[in-house]
């Protein structure tokens, strides 16, 4: 027999506008930098992170019934999810378009009923991704061959995978080459752009 799942501790309902236009994902989370991983390889430039919103609830209940207090007003605007999303994590009744003017007065009003509201995401996100900075150090080591390193083999999916991942610690502002191997760092330098 499997566990219920726990329902009690922090969790956050999330408001993920589309950088490109007025399109986005309202949903909730225990781990919101996560969620965002699972959403898109690049999701530092897809979301508009220093528009996106987090709202900080102390269960999971909370979370979803403040999340449905969001998404309910807003039904006639539901629209598909972006084809570039992962369709995994798509979550397809979650996405909505033309809603920005909404969302701001709604997310106006939780303030004002004394809710914790995280925005710009970028300063709850730049914390959170410096302390899962550690594993970097090792982890590029093992995802990199020395052939890849040296630009002995061509693009792999790989360098893809990593230069993504180092990609999102440079769009937070997170200075890379002291967490890195200098090897890797004199690779991911030379492949800025790449």
């Amino acid at each position: 027999m499997s566990a219920a799942p726990a329902t009690g501790g922090r969790c956050f309902v999330y408001v993920l506008p589309c950088t490109w236009e007025d399109h986005c994902k309202i949903g909730f989370s225990r781990d919101p930098l996560s969620r965002l991983l699972q959403l898109h390889r690049r999701w530092y430039e897809f979301f508009d992170i220093d528009r996106a919103v987090l709202v900080e609830t102390e269960t999971v209940r909370d979370a979803r019934d403040l999340e449905l207090e969001l998404r309910r007003p807003l039904a006639e605007h539901n629209a598909p999810p972006p084809l570039t999303v992962r369709r995994e994590g798509a979550g397809h009744t979650e996405w909505f378009r033309g809603v920005a003017p909404q969302l701001a007065q709604a997310v106006d009003a939780l303030v004002q009923r004394g809710h914790a509201v995280h925005a710009p995401l970028r300063d709850w996100l730049r914390p959170v991704l410096l302390a899962r900075s550690d594993p970097l150090f090792a982890w590029t080591q093992a995802q990199l061959s020395p052939d890849e390193l040296e630009g002995l083999a061509g693009p792999s999916p790989q360098q893809r995978m990593v230069r993504d991942t180092l990609d999102a610690y440079a769009a937070l502002g997170i200075e890379l080459e002291p967490l890195l191997p200098e090897e890797v760092w004199r690779w991911y330098r030379g492949s800025m752009g790449a």
